[in-house]
């Protein structure tokens, strides 16, 4: 049993084993794919993997559709040359149920893989033809939110950046170069219209790509290298849009223990590359079953019915909505607690943190009590049905490799939107009592206790990155377990006031005392951590 072409024609050993394949003719959609291709994604990871592909997937299942996907990856190459094309671009896909069952899938809908690279020839002629396609409809993007920077933090651009500034649409080398390219020559060859939709997990992510695109046209325009018109063809939105979205489904790095499953089914080649880039690939992906996908419906070339697959097409208010539903209060900030307590209690797996009574208490207030109440109803999804899913369904899911230290990272540009906007929310309602929040300010103490990189049982642990965070373990780099009350206070104080990351003063808005009541209780000695969840509500 191999995962490609030749390798899942026996059908019945597939079946016998419980692997659901295609149901497709697929070398006629393969014709009709690249006859008249409609989607091209850029950014041939997991997610891509595990949501989009089997979501199109689906569509040939059903007849919805009669042509799959192109991917492009313009990044890592050895993703393409090592993975893809040696497997023919096929792939399993094993679902994660909070059952503790698996659901086994062979995905075949993605009909060609190319790497955007220009200096190959062949791929990126394809690419261009692509581009010249009256039929290309989307141009979807998974490509992280770094991938749309042109400069770094430190405000210097990006390799490839001022050079493809320069040259003007001509053998680009910085991602958003190519991909400018690219929509370079489709203004170029009719002017045809596309919409351009980054699917990456961040907020207003069309922006972000819209900001990046823009940049480029504008520096080609003012420098003259480029066909005259092309700011406008970008800047039209009857031609070109760069919609809003909100993706949310949690693909883990493939994992050893689903290798282990699918080897023993009798599937060879299974095994991984880690690329020379340091990407870890392998043939398979492992996924919650959980997932969304909530598109701003503006598709100036039509688009096909992929909601028929579950995606949901709205307006952009409502896009908005559901990302603040799952970011600031029903998903995020339940992961956010979860992760500092858990670092603290000496916990490496979110599932089972689901497990503690004192965590699975707090984590209910927060979301259901403290959240809610001030959730916008996007109208599309219920936030009680979302949350729901997540405190039943996602988080205590066993087979998900997810850890408090993977989401402990970067936790200082987190608070603020997270537990900053539910604040906001409150100080703007009169029927809203701040003073009843209890796990919100928890949350900030906590993090504060953390800092300390000192566990619940006196041990020192390692603290996951954080952009401040050698400037944040100031504030608690004289304190240990046992120091005195007015020492701590006034020791943190003073970063309470940042409305950088907890999007308020908490002094302003109230709540800095109860904040600094928590902390003193928790670094009073060994087990204050346990003793303070369980003296909370």
């Amino acid at each position: 049993m191999k995962l490609s072409i030749d390798g899942i024609k026996n059908k019945s050993e597939w079946e016998s084993k419980g692997y659901s394949l295609p149901k497709f003719d697929r070398a006629a959609v393969e014709t009709a794919t690249k006859e008249n291709p409609f989607w091209i994604h850029f950014g041939a990871g997991n997610i891509f993997r595990a949501f989009q592909s089997n979501v199109v997937q689906e569509l040939l299942n059903k007849g919805v559709l009669d042509r799959g996907l192109v991917v492009a990856e313009g990044y890592d190459y050895e993703i393409i040359q090592k993975m893809y094309r040696p497997h023919d671009n096929i792939g399993a896909l094993v679902t994660l149920k909070s059952s503790g069952n698996v659901e086994k899938t062979v995905v075949a809908s993605i009909m060609e893989a190319l790497c955007a690279d220009s200096d190959n020839e062949a791929d990126w002629a394809r690419l261009l033809e692509i581009f010249r396609s009256p039929s290309l409809q989307m141009v979807t993007f998974t490509i992280t939110e770094k991938g749309y920077l042109l400069k770094n933090a430190s405000g210097v651009f990006m390799p490839g950046v001022e050079d493809d500034f320069n040259a003007g649409p001509v053998l680009p080398k910085s991602y958003i170069g190519k991909v400018v390219t690219l929509l370079h020559e489709r203004y170029a060859n009719g002017e045809l219209p596309v919409a351009m939709v980054s699917m990456d997990n961040c907020s207003h992510n069309g922006d972000k790509l819209y900001a990046a695109v823009n940049e480029f046209a504008s520096e080609w325009e003012k420098r003259g290298v480029c066909k005259p018109g092309f700011l406008s063809y970008v800047n039209n939105p009857s031609k070109v849009t760069f919609p809003w979205t909100m993706i949310d489904k949690i693909t883990p790095r493939p994992d050893a223990k689903i290798e282990k499953i699918l080897a023993d089914d009798g599937i060879e080649e299974l095994e991984p590359v880690i690329t020379s880039k340091k990407t870890y690939v392998a043939p398979f992906v492992n996924a919650e079953e959980c997932q969304y996908l909530v598109i701003e419906d503006s598709f100036p070339n039509g688009r096909l019915e992929l909601e028929k697959a579950g995606l949901y097409f709205t307006d952009r208010a409502t896009v908005d909505k559901v990302e603040k539903m799952k970011v600031c209060t029903c998903l995020n900030p339940l992961h956010t607690f979860l992760a500092v307590s858990g670092c603290l209690l000496g916990y490496t797996l979110i599932a089972d943190e689901m497990k503690d009574e004192d965590l699975l208490r707090l984590v209910k207030r927060l979301g259901y009590e403290e959240g809610l109440p001030v959730v916008v109803d996007p109208g599309i999804i219920k936030p009680r049905d979302f949350i729901d899913e997540v405190v039943n369904i996602r988080i205590p899911n066993p087979f998900m490799p997810d850890t408090p230290q993977r989401i402990a990272c970067d936790t200082s540009q987190k608070l603020s939107i997270r537990f900053g906007e539910t604040i906001k929310g409150y100080l703007a309602r009169k029927d809203l009592d701040l003073n009843t929040l209890k796990v919100v300010p928890l949350v900030f103490a906590l993090w504060l206790r953390y800092l300390m990189a000192i566990d619940d049982n006196g041990n020192t642990f390692e603290l996951s990155p954080d952009p401040l965070l050698d400037e944040c373990r100031k504030y608690v780099a004289d304190l240990s377990l046992g120091s005195e009350k007015e020492k701590a206070v006034s020791a943190v104080s003073a970063i309470l006031r940042r409305k950088e990351i907890f999007g308020v003063d908490l002094f302003e808005a109230g709540l800095a005392k109860t904040v600094l009541d928590y902390f003193v209780d928790l670094i009073e000695e060994k087990g204050s951590v346990r003793k303070v969840l369980k003296r909370i509500l």
